[in-house]
């Protein structure tokens, strides 16, 4: 019943709601609540819901926030703000969820703030006033409210909120820990990435934000759906070498090796070094890739995890090799992963079955492994995210994303673009840009979260290795505090190994 409220909601159309007066809190108004967390303890809290953060609120649906503050919570205490955004489609603002990272969370003492965000499919129908005060909108038309860029305007608005009512609200909007999942962990990313940035000014006081700063301390990220300009191009110089690849019809099979050609020069155009200050390019990039999952399967091999040579793995018992554990010339290991992902069972004395492994991981067959990869979920299409091609090919979540108002779905690179005789408008290309973290990173008038924590499993399709992996190093190469890692056999998914997260969160809290 739960799933289908959910889904009712996301599909349903609401009339226009009147702009709101100014912005409220009332500290008493909160009501008392409490979950009982994973392990059976009972965290009391008081919740204070529906905190609309914009005076222009043209559905009543999404655009509040639900704010949740334990016992013991002062001034001082950090603020955990989750994000349930999944496949850039809207999400409501939820409750504190027992198994995941807002429960845990709240058991630490952390303030937990859950807001809501429109997306791709939310719509309102207008009613009189608003087709008045909009050229071209009908009375009775369906709008859809949540086309790019708006779920990062709202949760930017939403940031401000917290910023505007610091004083008045237990809990540190100057120590604001965002997390999210795949398209979740994309806005994530967002709001660690675009703290302040001009370009995001005037569109967030047209939704009546508060006049704050919507910078915040640190970004949790799990498999970031991002850089989706360049997602394509990543997908297919990673997934070519596939026999899944390798067996696709000759059209597709051309747009691979012409979408695959184009990485080289992107990856040299971003100017990303390796810790120790090598350039990465076209051709020592793979080597970059392939020395993270080495590192992610090592760290998992000395917790106790059986890394089969099946997959493509060499072993020694000596640290020799170009690819020996410890990685050198690789993002630094920071932290051990965790808890072993499910199916991974221990080995004893660094034996599988009557074959010696060895202690080392000295180099993997990248091509072996990922058909590993690909035979755990099937690769999207081709193009996999700018995938709309007319009589070819149907549109993505993505094209749906950058559409319109009208709720159209639009190409948003050149190359699929090409593909359909047509050509990127300029405003097709800024929604791109702002939906984009990687764009805004080297733009000195924006504010970068200090510290990010950032995952993506080791086999993971749903957007390519090097799309995390570029994200990271291009933090890491901006001076910034990266915990990151290719999370040894996890699939797509998130706030996982939790306890490992809420340790980093309390050492960067220090």
């Amino acid at each position: 019943m739960k799933k289908l409220f959910a889904f009712l909601i996301s599909v349903s159309f609401y009339i226009v709601a009147s702009a709101q007066g100014a912005l409220q809190f009332d500290s008493n108004a909160g009501v008392k609540s409490s979950i009982v967390v994973y392990d059976g303890t009972k965290v009391d809290f008081m919740a204070y819901e529906r905190l609309f953060y914009v005076t222009n609120v043209e559905d009543s649906v999404y655009r509040f926030l639900n704010v949740y503050v334990p016992e013991g919570a002062t001034q001082k205490t950090p603020i955990f703000l989750r994000t349930y955004v999944g496949g850039y489609m809207a999400s409501p603002a939820a409750q504190p969820q027992a198994g995941d990272a807002t429960g845990r969370a709240l058991k630490e003492g952390y303030v937990v703030v859950i807001p809501g965000s429109r997306g791709r499919n939310s719509a309102i129908v207008a009613d009189k006033a608003y087709a008045k005060a909009h050229k071209g909108v009908k009375e009775g038309q369906t709008i859809y409210t949540g086309r790019a860029p708006q779920a990062i305007l709202d949760l930017k608005a939403a940031i401000r909120y917290l910023r505007h009512f610091d004083k008045d609200m237990l809990g540190n909007a100057e120590c604001i820990i965002t997390d999210g999942t795949s398209a979740g962990g994309a806005m994530s990313a967002l709001m660690g990435a675009t703290g302040n940035n001009p370009e995001y000014a005037d569109l967030l006081k047209d939704m009546g934000a508060a006049d704050e700063r919507d910078d915040v301390f640190a970004s949790v990220c799990y498999c970031p759906i991002i850089d989706l300009e360049h997602a394509d191009i990543a997908y297919e110089w990673l997934f070519q070498q596939t026999d899944s690849r390798q067996d696709l019809d000759d059209l597709h099979k051309g747009y691979t090796q012409a979408l695959a050609a184009l990485f080289p020069a992107y990856i040299e155009s971003l100017r990303l070094r390796k810790s120790d200050g090598t350039m990465l390019t076209g051709d020592n990039y793979l080597d970059y890739i392939k020395n993270e999952i080495i590192r992610s399967a090592q760290i998992a091999k000395n917790a106790g995890a059986d890394i089969p040579d099946s997959l493509g793995f060499s072993f020694s018992n000596s640290a020799g090799g170009m690819f020996a554990a410890p990685i050198n010339g690789g993002m630094r290991p920071q932290m051990q992963g965790g808890q072993l992902p499910q199916g991974m069972r221990p080995v004893r004395g660094g034996r599988m079955g009557s074959r010696q492994v060895g202690e080392y991981i000295t180099d993997l067959d990248m091509k072996k492994y990922l058909n590993y990869v690909v035979s755990t979920q099937t690769l999207k299409g081709v193009p996999a995210f700018d995938s709309q091609i007319e009589d070819i090919n149907r549109a993505s979540g993505e094209n749906d994303l950058f559409g319109d108002w009208s709720g159209n779905s639009v190409n948003y690179t050149d190359f699929t673009a090409k593909k359909n005789n047509a050509t990127l408008t300029d405003a097709i290309r800024q929604n791109v840009k702002l939906m984009n973290p990687m764009s805004f990173i080297d733009d000195s008038k924006t504010t970068i979260a200090p510290h990010w924590y950032i995952r993506h499993g080791a086999r993971d399709r749903d957007t390519a290795f090097p799309v995390p992996v570029n994200f990271a190093t291009k933090l890491q190469n901006a001076g910034k505090n990266v915990n990151f890692l290719l999370a040894w056999n996890r699939p797509h998914s998130g706030d996982y190994a939790l306890d490992e997260l809420f340790e980093w969160i309390a050492l960067i809290c220090k």
